[in-house]
């Protein structure tokens, strides 16, 4: 798991049989896309909580409120890659019925402004969602949401980029 700015320095961790089987319940019962989309959203949440009481990461702050010197502040890259590590995490384990893991997204607003994110894809029309856990604090539920409107950064919560 990335634990600073850029991904700089990197940290293993492990989740516990009781830790698995509460994402397990989280994310079986998706009976459709968009309940697995919400399932998706409460499982990197919690995921982040689990893992980051063992890297440091657990008081990350929202956006880059954080000093970025600081071990457990994370930015857009670390977060994008932190949360496409998570969803792999739940893809390779056979949890992820109506989505896919996609390649992170980068959009870039101004010559010096620009914001990554995981991406999912739904596996019956492809579209794909952005799953962005930078802008709000360790362990809140990313936002997600189709990334055509990420692109546009409509309906961000919190700090903008």
């Amino acid at each position: 798991m990335c634990i600073n700015f850029h991904c700089r320095t990197q940290r293993a961790a492990l989740l516990g049989e009781e830790q698995w089987r509460e994402l397990t319940a989280l994310i079986a019962p998706a009976a459709s896309a968009a309940q697995e989309r919400r399932s998706i959203a409460l499982a990197i949440a919690r995921m982040e909580q689990m893992v980051g009481t063992q890297t440091g990461t657990s008081r990350d702050l929202p956006g880059n409120d954080g000093d970025n010197d600081q071990a457990g502040q994370l930015d857009c890259i670390a977060e994008s890659l932190n949360t496409t590590t998570f969803l792999h995490v739940l893809e390779d384990s056979g949890l992820l019925r109506w989505h896919k893991v996609g390649t992170p997204a980068k959009r870039q607003r101004w010559i010096f402004s620009f914001h990554h994110t995981a991406v999912i894809r739904e596996t019956t029309t492809d579209a794909p969602f952005a799953v962005d856990s930078w802008y709000l604090g360790n362990g809140a539920e990313p936002l997600v949401q189709p990334l055509d409107e990420w692109f546009r950064a409509i309906d961000i919560p919190g700090p903008g980029d």
